[in-house]
């Protein structure tokens, strides 16, 4: 089966894009444009990360709420962006617990605290614990967990798959990730102003009622995933029991405010149809 809806990125005023589709089983439903081409991830390279803490979690190396980054807070907090540390600084500006402030800061503290524990750069433990295992060859991390890893469309929906099937992880791990973390929490959605609620699970965006929103208007409110300024995301919809992969080489900006809902909003349909 391949999907027509998928050919839409050919619209997108980018020089390239490749995007895809998967179901829980690994099934390909579609894809179009080259889907072995390594993009940087930017933010996207969140959910990677964060799905090496949960294996480091199961493997005891740590705790979810043992102490981590800024005093107070946990390794929870940073997964769900509310350590209160500012957004590229490592310095405290509210309480943990308080606001959902989105932190590359945290996420960097994240891989500092994973490191110690393992005593394993934490680039390295992302490959053995995830990218190894799943056969996401084309995937690298050299440098910050919260913005710089490399990946193609093909590895994506490998990890798209684990995500709706896990097999790395406990699947009721799986869950609490994708449970909103500090429910009721406020806070700004990068590139999409305040959201009241801004909820978040552990590494995973949790889409709810946010609007606007880069996910679809026809998106279920369990989508859960994450979007990076490069240009990328990655959605995984719980009740169309499908996910979806997208990598551009051109930065986030209106262009993808405007293209990306209607994109998914196009894929959800054909597959509903």
């Amino acid at each position: 089966m391949s999907l027509q809806s998928l050919a839409l990125i050919e619209n997108w005023p980018v020089p390239t894009a490749a995007a895809g589709v998967v179901r829980a089983d690994g099934t390909v439903l579609g894809t179009h444009g080259p889907v072995d081409t390594r993009f940087p991830l930017a933010s996207v390279t969140k959910p990677l990360a964060a799905y090496a803490v949960l294996v480091a979690y199961e493997e005891g190396a740590v705790e979810l709420d043992e102490p981590a980054g800024p005093p107070g807070a946990t390794v929870r907090h940073l997964l769900a962006h509310t350590s209160g540390l500012a957004f590229d600084e490592h310095r405290v500006t509210a309480p943990p617990g308080e606001r959902r402030l989105y932190s590359n800061a945290g996420f960097e503290q994240l891989g500092d605290h994973v490191t110690k524990a393992t005593d394993i750069p934490f680039g390295e433990y992302l490959r053995q614990a995830v990218l190894e295992p799943l056969g996401m060859t084309s995937t690298s991390l050299t440098g910050s967990p919260a913005k710089d890893g490399v990946s193609t469309v093909a590895d994506l929906l490998r990890f798209a798959a684990e995500l709706q099937a896990p097999r790395l992880l406990d699947p009721r791990t799986v869950a609490e990730a994708m449970t909103v973390q500090y429910p009721g929490t406020k806070g700004v959605l990068p590139g999409y102003g305040h959201q009241n609620p801004n909820d978040w699970g552990l590494g995973f965006e949790i889409r709810d009622s946010k609007s606007p929103h880069w996910t679809g208007s026809s998106s279920s409110p369990r989508t859960f995933g994450h979007f990076g300024q490069s240009g990328t995301f990655l959605w995984v919809d719980p009740a169309a029991g499908v996910a979806c992969a997208a990598l551009a080489d051109r930065a986030f900006g209106p262009w993808a405010v405007e293209a990306w809902p209607v994109f998914t909003d196009a894929v959800l349909a054909e597959l509903r149809g």
